[in-house]
């Protein structure tokens, strides 16, 4: 079997498209139908079924994939780090949503680069779950950290940690809470309108974080839009610590400003909203050392950040 027919066969199957993958390879999109075409009257088989919005693999597709792709991915390994230079740096290929890639897995991995770290080269991209998981399938990424789990048997995912959101403000907005008599101390309940004259400091319109905790905590949703809307969750403690109103962070990112005083939990419920992480890789590519490695070393290293 032509060995390009199967590269272009696993492209778009990562893709999901034949117009990504004749955009990832390089190649006309009616190629890349020909080329699946002729595989396909050499199995005698359809390997795709073609939909409005791209393609999905058939039983068969999905079997094929599964068999071949570990072992075209350890072909490009092959032809992109050589034979017999031992010595050469393995680059390492990681996505994940950036306040977590950056605060956590980055210092983990750094690590392993350097001479100390049995040579290795590290690229990381940001996004968010969809894309790094999309850009993982395609090929992209070596590893990805996600807060989806994904579906399906092409990629695979092992649960990395959990991560727990805190209500915060600056303690000013504490004090003017606490005035009103709503806010009471310790791990009693406290009633979400006690925070609905506080602005609100999120990553998104839509307020993703203050609208989980909201419905897990209050058992509602808040009454108050987002004041201040800015894209990184690190620019949202910033405005906490300034004053700007209340916000919902992981513990981990918060952590040193509530041991300084510069923000305040407003609330500690008994059982505090957890949000998972998952390490993702494409299923087989754990069969490549250094894609091992730094699989394992990362998951190790997440014992300590729970």
């Amino acid at each position: 079997m032509d060995l390009a027919l199967l590269r272009t066969f696993v492209t778009v199957h990562r893709a999901g498209s034949f117009t990504r993958a004749a955009a990832l390879l390089g190649l006309s999109q009616p190629a890349v139908t020909s080329q699946i075409r002729t595989l396909e009257r050499q199995l005698g088989r359809p390997l795709f079924l073609r939909q409005a919005r791209g393609v999905t693999p058939t039983t068969i597709g999905d079997e094929l994939a599964h068999k071949a792709a570990p072992h075209l991915d350890a072909l490009v390994e092959i032809t992109e780090t050589g034979l017999d230079d031992e010595s050469s740096l393995r680059t390492l290929h990681l996505a994940g949503p950036p306040e977590f890639t950056a605060e956590r897995a980055l210092p983990a991995l750094t690590e392993l680069t350097g001479e100390d770290g049995q040579g290795y080269a590290l690229r990381a991209s940001f996004g968010n779950a969809e894309e790094t998981l999309e850009g993982l399938a395609a090929g992209h990424h070596d590893l990805a950290i996600s807060t989806a789990r994904p579906r399906g048997a092409l990629l695979t995912a092992s649960t990395l940690c959990d991560e727990e959101h805190v209500l915060v403000a600056a303690p000013k907005w504490a004090g003017q809470i606490g005035s009103g008599g709503t806010l009471k101390t310790g791990r009693s309940v406290t009633r979400a309108p006690a925070f609905e004259n506080v602005p609100v400091i999120e990553v998104h319109e839509s307020l993703p974080f203050v609208s989980r905790y909201w419905a897990s905590v209050f058992d509602s949703r808040p009454a108050a839009p987002g004041t201040v809307v800015v894209p990184d969750l690190r620019a949202v403690l910033a405005c906490a610590v300034a004053g700007a109103g209340l916000a919902v962070l992981p513990r981990y990112l918060c952590a040193a400003a509530l041991e300084r005083g510069d923000v305040v939990a407003l609330h500690e419920p008994t059982v505090p909203p957890l949000r998972t992480y998952f390490l993702v890789v494409r299923t087989g590519t754990l069969a490549m050392p250094h894609i091992a490695r730094a699989h394992e070393w990362l998951l190790r290293a997440a014992a300590d950040w729970c």
